[in-house]
């Protein structure tokens, strides 16, 4: 195909957050190999919503696999609503085999994507993957995937975008709670959704919150999905109240504007761990079982706290042993990062 008659393009989105900040560079290589087509986002509502506004997207379709989406009757469905937009190109991102299934049922004529999970006959171009000597990071992965294709571009940091709008609306918020727009924010992010084995103890978070709030004289806010209040909970009856406690309480959009707004930013390796970064705030991100080098937060102001440990990385859910990568880290490895780090 020649690229200048590709006019609509379908990027199928990857599935989790902190993967969704780690594909921005890619599809801004999208943007800048094909500048005059519509490039369209299909994602689940979570990133749907992180990437609406993005210089890269021109607009989001939402699915929703567990609901409308479901099953093969719901990608059916999808695939009968997206056929009318008659796309000449989708670019797939992940490597499953439904990612792949939904652009097939549509009928879209060229349909790019890695050769995996058994899906080749569902693509028209394909991307074998080598094994590679050193390890690398998921950013340069999808890089990679795309220039396969021809297609390339010069941004190579995450990057995010939210609205003056949505910007002023957590000024607004904060205020409501006694918080200027000259005080200094600490954010706390407790949680990782993807299991307990990547999670940092509630204790120690709440101890390096108070230290740092004391000694740099800030105000702290605590972050976390409706699946972690009972964990952030725990933080704020250890500060004695004396913080803002958002868990649960916000939309995508919302919380990128208050993570945007904060000072710096204390977290495990999760979804706002890569906001914060792609926002460019300065943090301290702790590590335990994941791969700290193909998943840590590409920004120059980030800090990772890990202990080598001879059982990770690894994929657990949740830890079936004494979790000692987590345990080995201690509150005052966490809190000197931060001090090296954010300067008075």
């Amino acid at each position: 195909m020649r690229y200048q008659d590709t006019h609509k393009i379908l990027v199928r989105a990857v599935n989790w957050i902190g993967d969704a900040v780690m594909t921005t560079p890619a599809l801004m290589a999208v943007r800048e190999t094909f500048p005059d087509a519509e490039i369209t986002l299909l994602a689940n509502p979570l990133v749907g919503q992180l990437l609406q506004g993005h210089p890269a997207v021109d607009r989001v379709v939402f699915f929703d696999r567990k609901a409308q989406h479901n099953g093969l009757t719901g990608r059916l469905r999808l695939a009968q609503q997206l056929r009318q937009e008659r796309f000449d190109l989708a670019l797939i991102l992940p490597n499953s085999l439904d990612s792949a299934l939904v652009p097939w049922l549509t009928r879209i004529p060229q349909r790019w994507g890695k050769a995996s999970d058994c899906r080749s006959w569902l693509l028209t171009r394909r991307f074998h993957d080598q094994p590679r000597a050193e390890p690398e990071h998921e950013v340069y992965y999808y890089l990679r995937l795309l220039e396969s294709f021809g297609i390339k571009g010069d941004v190579t940091q995450p990057f995010l975008a939210t609205t003056l709008a949505e910007d002023q609306a957590a000024a607004e918020l904060l205020g409501e709670y006694g918080i200027g727009g000259n005080d200094r924010l600490l954010g706390i992010n407790a949680g990782a959704s993807f299991g307990s084995a990547k999670r940092w103890y509630p204790e120690r978070f709440a101890e390096v919150a108070q230290r740092l709030a004391a000694e740099r004289h800030a105000k702290v806010i605590l972050f976390g999905g409706p699946d972690e209040i009972e964990i952030v909970a725990v933080i704020e009856q250890s500060l004695a109240g004396r913080c803002l406690n958002m868990a649960g309480k916000t939309s995508v959009r919302q919380l990128m504007a208050l993570i945007k707004r904060c000072s710096f930013f204390i977290t495990n390796d999760s979804g706002p761990m890569h906001i914060a970064a792609a926002f460019g705030v300065p943090l301290v991100a702790i590590f335990g079982p994941t791969n700290h080098v193909g998943t840590a937060p590409v920004s120059e102001k980030a800090v990772i706290v890990r202990q080598p440990v001879d059982c990770a990385p690894c994929k657990l859910r949740a830890c079936s042993t004494d979790h000692r990568c987590m345990t080995a880290v201690t509150a005052g490895q966490v809190v000197q990062a931060a001090e090296q780090l954010w300067k008075v």
